[in-house]
């Protein structure tokens, strides 16, 4: 069943302004129009969750673009995309020990605490 672009805006929470930008940059396809109105099929709310996952995994609109591409085209931006990623990961994680840490130490800084320094020596490695 096509819906209306208030519907799939109310479905997934995205502004139908949002809708319409990623329709004329082609990162949503061009929908079905009846009597002048666009019309959704289903499976627009699966992809306008996909872009959101996107940009808030931190990719650009380019680089969305880029993912919907065919498979070799893409595969150098996902690779160095995940490789990103990961490294983000491991900083959010460092982050997290430090805070985790700081929380608990009794040292006024922690950065003078014997613990502390251990952790940060098997950052280096």
């Amino acid at each position: 069943m096509l819906m209306t672009i208030g519907r799939l805006a109310e479905l997934t929470g995205v502004p139908a302004s949002a809708i319409r930008y990623w329709e004329r940059h082609g990162l949503l396809p061009a929908p079905e129009r009846q009597g002048g109105q666009r019309r959704y099929p289903p499976d627009a709310a699966e992809r306008i969750v996909l872009l959101r996952k996107c940009q808030q995994a931190g990719l650009t609109l380019a680089e969305i673009s880029e993912f919907q591409q065919e498979q070799p085209r893409r595969e150098a931006m996902i690779r160095t995309k995940v490789a990103e990623i990961e490294q983000r990961m491991i900083d959010l994680d460092h982050a997290h020990q430090i805070l985790s840490h700081a929380l608990k130490c009794s040292r006024a800084d922690i950065v003078g605490c014997p613990n502390f320094q251990a952790q940060m020596a098997t950052w280096r490695q």
